[in-house]
């Protein structure tokens, strides 16, 4: 693995367990991932009673139960399991939290907007307001790392949070970043 793909893995908040053996660089073929692959409309959301990270993984269980049909105990047990290997707040009050959970065929996200931003022992200990979820199948490869590697690059630009911050309507959110993806894919 390259330089650049080992930087990005690390920003992205992955662990080398993460990572199957003989897979290639997660940002080779980046491009061919995008946010109307991975996003529905209905696992968008704005939450306003998330008043921890233990509260929003809950929320997120639900969330994803509602949109995808995913057991929101089996969700919310996966990202904390995840969550104990090492903090995935990202910075700039972006987190990028990910599990591996049975039941998935291709690899699926969750955006949130929080209205009162949480601890998350973010990497430079900034709240979090804005979180990307993402789950991949148990046997997941490369897809799992280009979808993050995605989200962590689109959600790295200031610009693309600024407007997701100031945009509190969920279908808003969606469509910011379903169009960004021509973007990012550039």
């Amino acid at each position: 693995m390259s330089y650049t793909a080992v930087r990005m893995v690390i920003s992205a908040g992955l662990t080398p367990h993460n990572q199957s053996a003989g897979e290639t660089c997660p940002h080779s073929r980046a491009s061919s991932m995008d946010f109307a692959k991975l996003l529905k409309p209905e696992a968008v959301k704005v939450l306003t009673s998330a008043s921890s990270k233990k509260r929003l993984m809950q929320d997120i269980g639900e969330l994803v139960n509602h949109a995808y049909d995913l057991d929101a105990g089996k969700v919310v047990e996966a990202l904390i399991a995840r969550e104990s290997l090492g903090p995935t707040g990202v910075g700039h009050g972006v987190a990028l939290p990910h599990a591996r959970v049975d039941g998935l065929d291709e690899v699926v996200g969750a955006f949130v907007l929080l209205d009162k931003p949480i601890d998350f022992s973010s990497v430079d200990r900034q709240p979090v307001d804005i979180a990307f979820v993402l789950f991949a199948p148990e046997n997941a490869g490369v897809e799992h790392l280009k979808a993050l590697a995605l989200v962590a690059r689109t959600l790295r630009n200031p610009s693309i949070c600024a407007k997701l911050r100031a945009n509190p309507d969920p279908l808003t959110l969606y469509a910011i970043l379903t169009e960004e993806k021509s973007v990012q894919a550039a």
